[in-house]
């Protein structure tokens, strides 16, 4: 037996296969068929396919490498850098609402993920919300045509807006435009909330004063959902003690009323509602109006000059 070790050592493993099982030679064709696909080939192959996937998977998102944006102004965000966007546009938010600047970034960057989409399937299930959708109307001073708008009837829709415009003094244009949502149609539908918002200012009545602005930020959370709309209500805290109570006594029990049971106002299609008598638009949509924010404020005002004449006139009688 020990005989038969170097002659079995000196054997290939294929010599000793053929043997075993009898494999005859491979007709020369069948062989170069074999070789293509043999695993020193299959190996070369693999290794090709792996170098050339390897070189086209795109490389982890971070803040050296963004991925393309989605739209034009598009700006991708890490889940850091949009964590870090909410809180810092948040606290300034807070302390300056008429910074719209970060505003627009805090509600981008809560309105992801579930949020927006909500948004986008309340369009969808509306048949003037899918052609707003369809359609992607701008609201700017360009489309509107706000000369034509102020010669419309007085309780329209169009002349309300353009009175609003006018008494407030702003412009349809000071809107930014959406940047940091990454779905283009998603972005679209926070472009059409941001650009309604004066609609519903002028719907309303309220002005743009910090009181007014707080008040339709919590009709608007009550109605769409939005975080942003529900955490600029904390700029409550920044109100006068007399605009805090107002607040608490008149216009945020309104707002949540009316934000529940109205209709979703980002299904409003504006252009074709501008010689809609408002009142008609207001019952519609289930939104009644609240007092004249204004109208208080100026009676307010009066009421205390008129007691500190009144105090003057008695210091100088005594």
């Amino acid at each position: 037996m020990n005989g038969l070790t170097p002659c079995l050592r000196s054997l290939s493993s294929r010599q000793v296969l053929r043997q075993a099982y009898h494999v005859q030679p491979l007709p020369p064709a069948a062989a170069a068929v074999v070789s293509i696909s043999s695993p020193s080939s299959s190996s070369s192959t693999s290794s090709r396919i792996s170098n050339s996937n390897g070189a086209s998977r795109r490389r982890p998102f971070s803040v050296l490498n963004r991925p393309p944006p989605n739209y034009p102004g598009h700006v991708p965000l890490t889940t850091l850098e949009r964590a870090a966007l909410a809180v810092g546009s948040g606290i300034v938010s807070i302390v300056d609402v008429y910074r719209h600047d970060m505003i627009a970034a805090l509600g981008e960057a809560t309105a992801t993920p579930y949020f927006i989409e909500r948004l986008r399937r309340a369009m969808l299930s509306s048949s003037t919300g899918r052609r707003i959708l369809r359609a992607r109307p701008r609201l700017t001073s360009a489309t509107l045509d706000v000369p034509r708008l102020r010669t419309l009837p007085a309780n329209t829709v169009g002349a309300t807006y353009a009175a609003w415009l006018d008494r407030e003094g702003v412009s349809p244009d000071t809107r930014d435009p959406v940047r940091y949502i990454d779905d283009e149609e998603c972005a679209y539908v926070m472009q059409r909330y941001r650009e309604s918002h004066d609609f519903y200012h002028a719907l309303t009545g309220l002005p743009v004063v910090r009181e007014g602005e707080i008040a339709l930020k919590a009709f608007e959370f009550a109605n769409t959902l939005l975080p942003m709309t529900g955490l600029s209500m904390l700029a409550v805290a920044t109100l006068k003690p007399a605009e805090r109570k107002r607040f608490w006594s008149i216009y945020a029990p309104w707002a949540i009323r009316n934000g529940l049971r109205s209709d979703e106002v980002i299904n409003v299609y504006w252009e074709e509602e501008m010689e809609t008598d408002v009142d008609e638009l207001r019952a519609r949509l289930g939104i009644e109006r609240p007092p004249d924010l204004r109208d208080i404020r100026k009676r307010e005002r009066e009421e205390k000059k008129r007691l500190k004449e009144a105090a003057a006139a008695q210091a100088v009688a005594s």
